[in-house]
């Protein structure tokens, strides 16, 4: 069979095709009955009639991407941990606002597609989204060479999700006084890697297990966490009165955003154990305490932000710690984040 100039080009449609089929199954296995098309349709559909039963419903929606930790995942391998990573780091940026999940879309590109790589990025994707009772209602795959340096992907995603109106969580009541719980993260998460990549080649990676517990690319391909969960256990037995997710910017950036005008936070550095992987960072790179925590989330993925008098109920709610990490203040000049 005579190969067509667009595959001499660069670009597999038949590989695209292959691609669709190893992935349908678990796409399909996030349908419920809101999704009205499959896979193929030009456009998702999804059936909007429950959100007729809220009082009022308001749609949140998110895009975003894993950045460089596709060069780390995809040099062990761990391709399908990437697909949970967009969809687990989405999640979390729309439940700092009180979102529920509805529907979820990907994009992966490369500059040529291997079938069974995209099969596996969307399996973890998929695998993500049922977690999250969340449809994966569409997606892309994009073959671009020239584009992409031979090797390498980019992954990224959009979600949308809804909340009532009067339960949006905004930050717009925290006071003097508010405590700041850390929920634990499960590494890297999605940002600093590119700073990690300049401290550690790929000669590195199976390496430095001895403090990790695990070789150090294991450890860094840790899949995103989502806190879906443990926010909706909060939500049950406490008034939430600020979220923070602490991707790119960490505690110096992330925090300052749900905070109302003239008010500050002071976080306690020492208030819990930072993981060994952060201190093996820190340490090879001479990183600052503050560069730190303005790059990476330090074991805490995200902040609980409530009212002194509901600390008690928030720990007791949850099956692991979730220590008190700082306090609300005023905010008179200066960084409106102070690390003590």
């Amino acid at each position: 069979m005579t190969e067509s100039a667009y595959a001499r080009s660069g670009v597999n449609i038949d590989a695209g095709n292959r691609a669709v089929e190893l992935m349908s199954a678990a796409v399909r296995s996030t349908y419920g009955p809101e999704v009205l098309l499959g896979i193929g349709s030009f456009g998702g559909l999804f059936d909007g009639r429950r959100l007729q039963q809220m009082a009022h419903p308001v749609l949140v929606a998110s895009t975003d991407g894993v950045g460089t930790k596709t060069v780390i995942s995809g040099a062990i391998g761990q391709y399908e941990s990437l697909g949970r990573d967009i969809v687990n780091h989405c999640i979390n940026d729309i439940l700092v606002q009180g979102a529920e999940p509805l529907f979820f879309l990907d994009y992966v590109a490369a500059p040529a597609l291997d079938p069974q790589v995209i099969a596996d990025v969307v399996s973890g994707v998929a695998a993500a989204c049922r977690e999250a009772d969340c449809a994966l209602l569409g997606g892309e795959t994009a073959e671009m060479p020239g584009v992409y340096a031979p090797g390498q992907m980019d992954i990224a995603g959009t979600i949308v999700g809804v909340v009532e109106r009067d339960a949006i969580i905004d930050g717009s009541r925290i006071t003097g006084g508010d405590k700041l719980l850390g929920l634990r993260s499960h590494g890297l998460h999605t940002n600093g890697y590119s700073l990690v990549r300049s401290l550690f080649g790929p000669d590195s990676y199976d390496k430095h297990a001895d403090r990790l517990g695990r070789p150090l690319a294991e450890a860094l391909a840790e899949p995103h966490r989502s806190y879906l969960p443990l926010v909706r256990a909060l939500r049950s037995v406490t008034d939430i009165k600020g979220l923070a997710h602490l991707t790119g910017g960490a505690f110096l950036e992330n925090i300052p955003r749900i905070l109302p005008e003239g008010l500050g936070a002071v976080v306690d550095t020492g208030a819990w154990e930072v993981p060994p992987l952060f201190q093996l960072i820190q340490e090879t790179g001479e990183i600052t305490r503050d560069e730190m925590h303005r790059v990476f989330n330090m074991g805490i993925g995200m902040v609980v932000i409530v009212a002194a008098e509901d600390v008690d109920a928030v720990q007791a709610a949850l099956d692991e710690p979730a220590p008190v990490i700082g306090e609300v203040v005023a905010h008179q000049g200066g960084e409106r984040i102070r690390l003590a």
